[in-house]
């Protein structure tokens, strides 16, 4: 019987930033001498770790891809310089074929090319690629194969996909590189994997955040390691870019797919994971082609490392649906704000229950001193009111300041006239200029309050409290607002901590306080009926039809409708917001702003048909 052969894996759960070759290398560095202290023989980095993901239009500069090719070659001779050239590394980046230039658009697909109706026919063009990099040199390149081009990826509108699967032996370990969507794709690279005859597939992903996702990678990962009759090491990337939010969530499945090693959601971390492999239990080893890919073959070192004694994997537990959700807001916010270099935001604090969130997640995100709040009563704001936005500020120990608007609003009035919603209006402008003021002012990022269930139907108030560089609860329907201040209230609680909510800012009626005795139910179904509509409307797409058949209310139903179609045009001008669910207002959701479409009840006849 074969002795097994021994390899241990670290994968380096890393939080990048786009266009930092120099500062990404330098990672790659830092998390390789780790892993090496950790007597790993193989650390895998997340897709596109040199120029952090996703790049977007950068990729499409050719010196930008030129740098990357260079910075990952500087990278391999300078781990070797820094007595790392042992350790294998597999990175992402991003590469720039060799090539005559963009294909005619009027040319025949043939058999060459890379995917039968690929919708990138440029040749000599940018790909998402993957490295093994070894004692100073570039072993072997990967280049991504399947493209997703879905929701918030536009890969096929970027990159030329790959035809060939580079196969590595290291220490005896036949190792298979692949990048992201290609785990998503049966009968992909892993299945060409499995009649190649590997020992072990490696995955770089950046996997962005979203609600439950966690819940569909494990069984993913699972298939494909049956596929690939080989164990698989899924390394995602963490942190924020813009509007995505990735939870790293890396983990390690066997053969059998039984769950190996997980990494905690949220925070770079190296996991690792000692494999044990049977080379016996690959029958045959073949290159060449096979199906729609070519498998070639690279050899590093066929002598196992010497035996040791193998540690067990750990096992990062889930984190609850609010904690998770809250963390990866907490993230969001944090790493836009440090990644763009700004020391601090400022927002309008209200004493209502969506200021009061965005004031607690962005002292978690940024601690009390980078945090301002600043109370804009008018002439309708009421006494309690004003008392829980300090009570709010005082939780959370951050700066506070009041600034009364009525005179301000009251010396407009004076020069022209308004009335009804334009006077209402009036006063969420003038508080917006005021905290854009002070934005310019001391150099705060202006954090705007409104959240998912008031985006969706127009009820915020363009240049006033939809002002903002940031809009940290965007993506967060109202409903899920309060499920998130009352699970950080109780977090606090089990840790003997201040709750940093007031709970009269919970419990209270929702209202601009725009006009007298004002409450959203006046113009508004129940948050409970409006949440459920946004929900399969905006994030599933359905239509009227399909909207009735789940139930929901026809008066309810064209009423929300109406207000979201409508609304459109201010939702492209609003501030980017962490992306948290499966389809936030932004890159995810992207409709013509000039559009004579509209859902409407179906007629009787329609209904007699069914």
């Amino acid at each position: 019987m074969t002795a097994p052969v021994q390899l241990r894996v670290a994968l380096a759960q890393v939080d990048t930033r786009v266009g930092d070759l120099a500062g990404n290398a330098d990672l790659v560095v830092g998390w390789t001498r780790r892993a090496a202290d950790d007597a790993a023989h193989l650390v895998v980095f997340p897709e596109m770790t040199l120029t952090g993901y996703p790049p977007e239009d950068l990729v499409l500069r050719e010196s930008f891809a030129r740098a990357s090719e260079h910075a990952l070659v500087d990278l391999a001779a300078r781990l070797a310089a820094e007595g790392l050239g042992d350790t294998a590394v597999v990175v992402g980046y991003l590469a720039h074929t060799e090539g005559s230039g963009p294909a005619p658009v009027d040319r025949v697909p043939t058999d060459a090319d890379d995917v039968p109706g690929d919708a990138n026919p440029r040749r000599g063009a940018p790909r998402n690629a993957a490295a093994l990099l070894h004692g100073g040199v570039v072993v072997a390149r990967y280049y991504k194969r399947h493209l997703p081009n879905y929701g918030v990826f536009d890969e096929a509108r970027y990159f030329v996909p790959g035809t060939e699967l580079p196969v590595v032996r290291l220490h005896g370990v036949d190792v298979a590189l692949t990048i992201c969507e290609d785990l998503w794709v049966e009968g992909g690279p892993c299945g060409v994997a499995g009649q190649a005859g590997v020992d072990l597939v490696v995955s770089p992903n950046a996997s962005p955040y979203e609600r439950a996702k966690d819940d569909s990678r494990l069984p993913l990962v699972q298939r494909r390691a049956a596929e690939a009759h080989a164990p698989v090491v899924y390394c995602n990337q963490v942190g924020g870019q813009d509007e995505l939010v990735f939870d790293g969530d890396s983990l390690v499945v066997g053969a059998d797919g039984g769950l190996l090693a997980r990494a905690p959601q949220f925070v770079e971390h190296l996991l690792t994971v000692d494999l044990a492999l049977d080379p016996a239990a690959v029958p045959e080893r073949r290159a060449g082609r096979i199906g729609p890919m070519t498998v070639t073959r690279h050899v590093v070192s066929d002598a196992p490392v010497a035996g040791y004694e193998p540690r067990p994997g750990t096992v990062a537990e889930p984190l609850g649906d609010c904690e998770e959700v809250w963390r990866a807001l907490v993230l969001g916010l944090r790493d836009f704000i440090d990644k763009n270099g700004m020391p601090s935001v400022v927002l309008g604090m209200s004493g209502g229950i969506d200021s009061a969130l965005v004031a607690a997640l962005a002292v978690d995100a940024l601690g009390p001193d980078r945090v301002v709040g600043v109370g804009l009563p008018s002439k309708w704001s009421s006494e309690h009111s004003l008392s829980d936005a300090a009570d709010s500020a005082q939780r959370l120990g951050m700066h506070y300041s009041v600034v009364p608007i009525a005179p301000m609003v009251k010396a407009y009035e004076q020069a022209v006239e308004l009335s009804g919603v334009a006077a209402e209006n009036l006063q969420a402008r003038v508080r917006g200029t005021l905290l854009m003021g002070l934005s310019n002012q001391h150099g705060h990022l202006l954090l705007a309050t409104s959240n998912k269930s008031e985006v969706a139907v127009g009820y915020s108030t363009l240049y006033g409290d939809a002002a903002g560089g940031f809009a940290p609860i965007k993506d967060v329907l109202k409903t899920l607002v309060w499920d998130l201040a009352r699970w950080r209230n109780a977090h606090a609680r089990e840790r003997g901590e201040v709750e940093p909510i007031p709970q009269d800012s919970i419990d209270k009626p929702p209202s601009a306080e725009l006009a007298p005795g004002q409450q959203d139910s006046d113009s508004l179904p129940s948050y409970e009926e409006l949440d459920a509509v946004i929900t399969d409307y905006v994030d599933r797409d359905l239509g009227m039809a399909e909207l009735l058949e789940r139930g929901h209310d026809p008066e309810v139903v064209a009423r929300v409708l109406r207000l979201v179609d409508v609304a459109e045009f201010k939702r492209r001008q609003s501030a980017p917001g962490t992306k948290i669910s499966l389809k936030a207002f932004g890159r995810d959701r992207r409709l013509p702003v000039t559009n004579r479409w509209r859902e409407s009840l179906p007629s009787v006849r329609e209904g007699a048909a069914q």
